[in-house]
């Protein structure tokens, strides 16, 4: 009797092994697919400003990008597609959802403003809000998230955007309405830079000099000291609120 349920929990055992197994081909499949590769090919960035927090961050939370700017710098669509959604969240902000023909997508949160309504067409590169820090947000920044077939709550669905946009590490610089594919920069036509208002667009171009990482038991004024400026001068720059800031976030520091 024995011996059966051991032969009977080793069987289940094995069985879970394969499962887990084809579970795990499957995923690797998702992320490398032809599909993936030739959205790579096309898509552009959402937004100028410098990566401050990546995919999988947060004990695996973290199912988008962070990208950090001045406060309403232009927003766009990555690619042409059509508003899911335009709303006010108590999370997310001010978001949009744009659903796109490669059947991802894409989620576009904390903004300062929206700029389209639910049903809209838009093209690559059009202007679909402003960045900002609405919701639960920190700092002044572009919460981006991509997501295969549809989003759902649990985000199961979710995909490293830097899987269709190209690899960015903390603190790189990213440049709206351009293309990466592999390790080359491609720009992008001139009509990715138009505003809804007409406006004159706001861009970030830091140098390192200009911006400070903060570091595990950082606050406003040990950088302050650091960088010879003062609380106050951080806090307008970055449009904070508080002196809360916390490890990875990205600050714009001028003397």
């Amino acid at each position: 009797m024995r011996d059966y349920i051991k032969r009977f929990l080793i069987a289940i055992i094995m069985a879970l092994c394969v499962s887990l197994l084809f579970l795990g081909g499957r995923h690797t499949e998702a992320a490398s697919t032809p599909e993936t590769a030739e959205v790579k090919e096309r898509w552009i960035w959402p937004s100028d400003g410098i990566i401050s927090d990546t995919y999988g961050t947060r004990k695996g939370k973290h199912k988008g990008i962070d990208i950090a700017g001045n406060l309403d710098t232009p927003i766009l669509a990555v690619e042409d597609g059509v508003v899911l959604k335009s709303y006010f969240s108590t999370t997310y902000g001010n978001v949009v959802f744009i659903r796109h023909p490669s059947n991802f997508v894409t989620v576009y949160a904390h903004l300062n403003r929206r700029s389209v309504m639910v049903g809209q067409s838009v093209k690559q590169g059009d202007v679909i809000g402003k960045m900002g820090k609405t919701g639960q947000a920190t700092g002044t920044h572009l919460h981006f998230e991509t997501h295969q077939l549809e989003w759902r709550y649990d985000k199961k669905f979710a995909l490293d955007p830097e899987v269709l946009l190209g690899k960015a590490d903390v603190g790189e610089t990213v440049q709206g309405g351009v293309a990466s594919i592999g390790d080359h920069i491609l720009e992008a036509s001139s009509h990715f830079h138009t505003s809804d208002d007409n406006s004159k667009l706001q861009t970030i171009e830091p140098s390192i000099k200009d911006t400070y990482i903060v570091k595990q038991g950082d606050t406003l004024y040990s950088i302050s000291k650091e960088r010879n400026t003062s609380v106050n001068k951080i806090k307008e720059l970055n449009q904070l609120t508080s002196d809360l800031i916390r490890p990875k976030q990205i600050l714009i520091i001028q003397k």
